[in-house]
């Protein structure tokens, strides 16, 4: 609300304009501007002391957080750069969400998405041209960044109350890093999304007289039973450029968790457990049941790291289908057929393998980070924590809003608040390991290993090895 001064307080308060213009002056030059060498940020002045909480529990000065003050056009006309590995699709469903916000705020949020992220940040970064806020998929690499100094501690200007209302404890805790100074609040969580998923056409599947299967046993059982009918049961695919390998990653982590105690799969993520484990050594050879037997494979195990993993799921929808079954996070529907509809498709869960174990559910996220500190940085960075930042993207299919603020009717079919279900109900949940671990393993030798091994390139136990390597990096 804007106030306007009577005319018997006309002097005084031009006398306090201009004692804080002279304060201004003598202050220095604090522009926000960012620093010009390594990416490393001096933060500006909180402004949030001696002020009251506004409704978002995040106040700054005259009571109103950065993001009000956004809304309130305190920012129109400057820019906020982003860097990260949303492309196609996934860039095009990202500038919808955020279209209403620049809008209203004035800030234009320019992003550029590449598909060889991982590689090109850590030269940005290092040589000194850090953007103002990076998508980091994988949080293992962002950790380096963050041990060297680079990454601003977001809890400099939010509140914990405001954190603690946006986020479940789990996610804050999984965005904390240890820094140079000790631990920080490296960034907030963004887009989100369920990885125990096992897609499959639904009326086909149906059709066939194929039934969802409840445990591993009888995983391979309908595996088994799809062959004998004469088709493939699995389509797989872990091309994707410099990041091939990942969705293999994603096979490991979810056995792992299926095979052993989250305590040894916590490990293992740290490091403790190395690859060479019998543990994990027997989490490869579960998944190896399904991927190295030709019969098993849509166009044999040798196309699984020539195919793009955004294709992979295609003939899950020819007609008939030329494979059944496709194990993938819940963006993959991002990547089916243009024609295919929610009412086409259905996923249950990876079965469990040892009940003792249950159903355990694998996630992945986005955690945006923030390298140059200037109010109106600030400002998207408090609006990346709303539901409302991915609203539209929630409601276009395909991810998982992570912010409590959250509504689950957003969601466009029943499918994914099942997904939301999932995890909510999993006796087990955990993070993507790969991406946990430092990026010289997670989207490193991990990723090389098990490609070089499915490919029939190095051995199991030559591979392992190999992944282990990269914890000496």
């Amino acid at each position: 609300m804007q106030v306007w001064a009577k005319p018997k307080h006309m002097l005084l308060l031009a006398l306090i304009m201009l004692f804080t213009l002279v304060l201004g002056a003598c202050g220095g030059n604090d522009n926000g501007n960012a620093p010009e060498s390594g990416g490393n940020t001096v933060p500006i002045e909180n402004e949030t002391s001696g002020e009251e909480d506004s409704e978002d529990g995040n106040a700054e000065a005259g009571g109103q957080s950065y993001l009000e003050r956004a809304y309130a056009g305190e920012f129109t006309g400057t820019t906020v750069t982003m860097f990260g590995p949303f492309t196609d699709e996934d860039e095009i469903k990202f500038l919808n969400a955020i279209e209403a916000f620049e809008e209203q705020s004035g800030i234009d949020i320019a992003y550029e998405g590449s598909k060889e992220f991982e590689a090109t940040i850590s030269v940005r970064v290092n040589g000194g041209s850090a953007p103002d806020i990076a998508d980091f998929p994988q949080p293992g690499l962002l950790n380096s960044f963050v041990a060297d100094g680079h990454v601003l501690d977001v809890r400099s200007f939010m509140s914990d109350e405001w954190l603690n209302q946006q986020y479940g404890q789990s996610w804050l805790d999984m965005a904390s890093m240890k820094g140079p100074d000790g631990e920080i609040m490296a960034g907030i969580w963004a887009r989100s999304g369920v990885k125990s998923l096992v897609w499959y056409n639904k009326k086909q599947f149906e059709s066939a007289g194929y039934e969802v299967p409840d445990t591993w046993d009888e995983l391979i059982e309908l595996t088994d039973q799809i062959a004998a009918d004469g088709d493939p049961a699995w389509a797989i695919g872990i091309e994707s450029g410099a990041a091939t390998g990942w969705p293999a990653t994603d096979w490991v982590e979810d056995i792992m968790l299926r095979t052993t105690t989250p305590e040894n799969y916590d490990k293992w993520v740290t490091g403790e457990l190395p690859f060479t484990d019998p543990i994990v050594k027997n989490a490869f050879e579960k998944m190896a049941e399904i991927w190295l037997n030709p019969d098993y494979v849509y166009g044999g195990t040798k196309s699984i790291v020539t195919t793009y993993f955004g294709d992979a799921p295609q003939p899950l929808f020819d007609n008939p289908p030329e494979a059944w079954l496709h194990r993938q996070a819940s963006f993959i529907t991002t990547f089916f057929p243009s024609d295919v509809t929610s009412e086409d498709y259905d996923w249950f869960p990876l079965p469990p393998i040892d009940e003792q174990f249950g159903t355990p559910a694998l996630i992945s996220g986005d955690l945006y980070a923030m390298f140059h500190d200037r109010p109106e940085v600030r400002a998207v960075m408090e609006f990346f924590m709303t539901g409302e930042s991915i609203k539209t993207w929630v409601q276009s299919g395909g991810v998982i809003a992570p912010m409590n603020d959250a509504e689950l009717d957003w969601y466009p079919t029943e499918t994914e608040r099942r997904m939301a279900e999932l995890v909510q109900n999993a006796k087990t949940v955990r993070f993507d390991g790969s991406d946990l671990m430092p990026g010289s393993v997670g989207a490193g030798t991990f990723w090389k290993g098990v490609a070089d091994y499915v490919s029939g390139t190095i051995d199991l136990d030559t591979a392992l090895e190999e992944m282990q390597k990269g914890w000496q990096q």
